[in-house]
């Protein structure tokens, strides 16, 4: 039986070595963590189903099962794309953003006091823009940066193109969404300090993203929501419900959790399945659960940097520190507000929480860190 094992395994190899290229460590992280995402969202949305499919759980589980395929097809066939294609799209990608913002902003579907989905026809499948305007934003700040490293310290020629996309698309963005909007500045920040843009032209670029900001907010919907959120984040006399419904879930976790399917706060906790994914995955897997997710995620972004160390071309290495830094970014705040180290901000879990368009993004900007990766490899060959 052992060698029938040894045979299998080494009928498997030359199939995944032809067809699963790029960085193997990258792979296992993304299936082990799209099999996590399966299990817990399917415990999750227990009273989901309840109050809308007269629980019929299966509904979640069938409908994320093959959301999360789909998204791990996107990833592979844009693992299977020369990286460096997706300079040229990328300039397009943020011309077709700005006007879906906007759309989205002044017509799009009102969801929790926020214009940030636009219906699809047909399918009936909600769309958020930002989801594709970050795409294109990170892609084309690394081929911009990566076209300019001989004269990055240019005002007019490099300093004015990036400053002008990336405060016109965090702008777009912050009307409806001020937290992604904030994320996805902070990555063109660090995404900037890696290309080499000097540090004072950085200090100008945060004064410039904090008027633009707090515009924006004055501008669009979020300001009251932010400001309240902040304000009951601060104030210890009272904890928000989600919060609250959090911590006992993290709580009464323990250190190995209650077990596969048997959470209690799923019945309490609001977007337990989404925003608050995290503690549920404590709650049932305990705190080596938590920690195991928590490696993860960094273990992605360790060898992410290592593509871009061993990337032979500035825009390889560019584009695989942006998409992995604005993946593991959002992984963290989410994991910070479920512990109580920040304030609720709506976040989804990247890869684990149930979601729809959002999760074919990430899949895709992780098929680009595979074929940064792919590249590379091939090269050394």
């Amino acid at each position: 039986m052992e060698v029938a094992a040894n045979s299998f395994g080494k009928s498997l190899k030359p199939w995944f070595d032809k067809h699963l290229k790029g960085d193997p460590v990258i792979w296992a992280i993304i299936f082990v963590l799209s099999l996590i995402s399966i299990a817990v969202v399917y415990s999750a949305t227990g009273s989901l189903a309840y109050k809308k499919m007269e629980g019929n759980t299966e509904h979640y589980l069938i409908k994320h099962s093959m959301l999360v395929f789909l998204s791990l097809g996107f990833m592979w066939l844009a693992h299977k794309v020369n990286y460096k294609y997706f300079s040229r799209l990328s300039r397009l990608g943020l011309w077709l953003s700005v006007p879906l913002l906007l759309v989205a902003f002044k017509l799009g579907a009102n969801i929790n006091d926020a214009n940030r989905w636009i219906i699809i026809p047909i399918i009936n499948q909600s769309f958020q823009p930002s989801d594709f305007a970050k795409l294109a934003l990170i892609t084309n700040l690394a081929s911009m940066l990566a076209k300019r490293q001989n004269n990055i310290e240019d005002i007019k020629e490099s300093f004015i193109p990036i400053v002008m996309w990336s405060g016109t698309i965090c702008g777009l963005i912050a009307l409806s969404n001020l937290s992604t909007a904030m994320i996805l500045f902070a990555t063109c920040l660090l995404l900037m300090f890696i290309g080499r843009v000097p540090v004072k032209y950085l200090g100008m670029l945060v004064i410039a993203g904090a008027l633009i900001g707090t515009l924006a907010l004055l501008a669009g919907q979020r300001l009251g929501t932010a400001v309240s959120r902040l304000d009951n984040f601060f104030n210890s006399t009272e904890v928000p419900f989600q919060a609250e419904q959090s911590y006992i879930a993290i709580a009464t976790g323990g250190i190995i959790g209650k077990g596969p399917g048997n959470s209690d706060q799923r019945n309490f906790l609001p977007h337990s399945y989404s925003d608050f994914i995290y503690a549920i995955i404590i709650e049932e897997y305990g705190f080596i659960g938590g920690i195991v997710v928590l490696f993860l995620y960094l273990a992605l972004l360790y060898r992410a940097m290592i593509a871009v160390m061993r990337s032979n071309k500035a825009f390889g290495g560019l584009l695989s520190a942006g998409l992995a830094f604005s993946l593991v970014i959002q992984a963290l705040i989410n994991m910070g507000v479920a512990v109580g180290l920040g304030p609720i901000t709506g976040q989804p879990l990247p890869l684990l929480s149930m979601g729809g368009t959002s999760l074919l993004f990430t899949g895709l900007s992780l098929g680009v860190i595979l074929s940064v990766s792919r590249g590379d490899r091939e090269d050394e060959v």
